[in-house]
This record gives structure tokens, C-alpha cells and sequence, in this order.
């Protein structure tokens, strides 16, 4: 029988005991067996720590998690990938289409031989669907983008490419992808189906100044990786983001 890589799932929390209980569980869920379960919470003083303990119960051996004042979501990311022992690392701050989505991920990984695996993302308000993000697979070049909680990443990425660049406020996650993806450095397989349902409202979308700075840090990061023209990038990349809309 063959060793199944393990996989760490990192949460990254701070006072939202409500949801964190609900990403736990879709963690819990999960058919995939060599999975490790790391929590980064903030410093939280609600019930956070009473619900981490909960899920050591639940999933003994699994379970690792910090209690400590960060300086946003990219540093508690950072944190929760050095504390990572798994092959494959992901996050998961919404809900997985299925208990299979880990497995499916795994499998497709091995057989296919490449660096991550990524998939499609549904941005959801309440019941509604706002948008779906069926990307496919592309360039940086010409606007394209892996949804980032679809995409799941062998160890080795971060170990050569490094982590989130905390100075970026709201784009980390771009201008990381960027960065491994637009010379093709990294390989990854794709699964066209939806993996990831998401709240929609992050930080990129909560506000139009947050907006602005979103495409403020998204063009920095595509001049700081080498990316020519890159006025044209941010138009495809727009475009791209105004068709999910309207494909639903």
C-alpha cells in the first residue's frame, strides 16, 4: 500500500468563534486520512481557544495551534506554514464542495506529478450565488489566476520560492502567485469542477479604497516580478473578474 503524502490545512483566525467552528468542521469532514490540522489564531478572547481544544479532542495527534498577536492575515499565514510538517500545504477559511476535495486534490497531484493542484471557487452571499471563478488553466500574462483557497502546494514551493510578502496589505496572496507562476517555475494540475465555496467580502472587496489599493499592490506586484506591460495584464485580469459575474 502506498504512503500517502500528508497534508496540513492551516485556518488563520481572530475572535470569529461563530465561523471558525464551522471552517473546523468542513476540516474534520475531510475523507483524507494523513491530514494535519494547524490553527493560527490571533490572540483571540472569545471562545476561540475552547473550540481549538475541542477539535484536539476530536482529531488527537492532528491538531496544532498558536495563541499570539500577529500583524495580519499574511504573517498568520507565514507562521502557519513554518509550523507545517505536511508534504502538501493549503488553507481552508470557507467551505469544501465535499469530504472528497483533499482526496481529489492528493490524487491528481501524484498521478499528474506537478507542484500544486487548483480548482474552481463559487463567492457566495448567504444562498446567492454572486460569482464563479472557472479559470481554467493560463498565463499571468494574460490575466489568469488560480482561485487562491483552491490551491494546494508542495512544501518545496515556499521552501524555494519563500513566503507572503507581509508589506503587501491586501494582495500578498497575488503577488505570491505571480511570483511562482509567471515563468512557469511552478507546475500545477487542475480540477474543473467547483472545490471551494466562498463568503464574498474580503479584503479586497469590502470598500472602494480597499478596492483601489487591491489594484494598487496587484500592478506593484506584477512590475516587481518582471511582468512587461504590465497596464495590460491588470485590464485582462479585470475583464476576467467582470466575466464571473456575468457567467454564473
Amino acid at each position: 500500500m502506498r504512503t500517502l503524502p500528508k497534508v496540513s490545512v492551516i485556518t488563520t483566525t481572530y475572535n470569529d468563534a461563530d465561523n471558525l467552528e464551522t471552517i473546523m468542521e468542513q476540516v474534520a469532514r475531510q475523507d483524507y486520512k494523513n491530514l494535519e490540522y494547524i490553527i493560527v489564531d490571533g490572540g483571540s478572547t472569545d471562545r476561540t481557544p475552547e473550540l481549538i481544544r475541542r477539535m484536539e479532542e476530536r482529531m488527537p495527534g492532528r491538531v496544532s495551534w498558536i495563541s499570539e498577536p500577529d500583524h495580519g492575515i499574511y504573517d498568520a499565514l507565514n507562521k502557519g506554514i513554518r509550523m507545517a510538517t505536511g508534504d502538501i500545504i493549503g488553507c481552508c477559511f470557507d467551505t469544501y464542495a465535499d469530504r472528497t476535495v483533499i482526496s481529489r486534490m492528493v490524487d491528481i497531484m501524484e498521478l499528474e506529478g506537478t507542484d500544486g493542484v487548483h480548482g474552481d471557487l463559487c463567492y457566495m452571499n448567504g444562498e446567492k450565488v454572486v460569482r464563479k471563478w472557472h479559470q481554467g488553466q493560463g498565463t499571468i500574462r494574460t490575466g489568469w489566476l488560480p482561485g487562491h483557497p483552491t490551491m494546494y502546494l508542495r512544501r518545496e514551493v515556499y521552501e524555494t520560492y519563500g513566503l507572503y510578502k507581509t508589506d503587501y496589505h491586501i494582495s500578498a496572496d497575488y503577488e505570491f502567485m505571480v511570483r511562482i507562476l509567471y515563468r512557469k517555475q511552478v507546475t500545477l494540475s487542475y480540477i474543473p469542477e467547483i472545490l471551494i465555496y466562498m463568503s464574498y467580502g474580503g479584503t479586497s472587496n469590502q470598500n472602494l479604497g480597499a478596492y483601489v489599493e487591491s489594484l494598487r499592490e496587484g500592478h506593484r506586484a506584477l512590475k516587481e516580478n518582471g511582468v512587461p506591460f504590465a497596464w495590460f495584464t491588470d485590464v485582462c485580469r479585470t475583464l476576467r473578474v467582470l466575466l464571473q459575474f456575468v457567467k454564473k
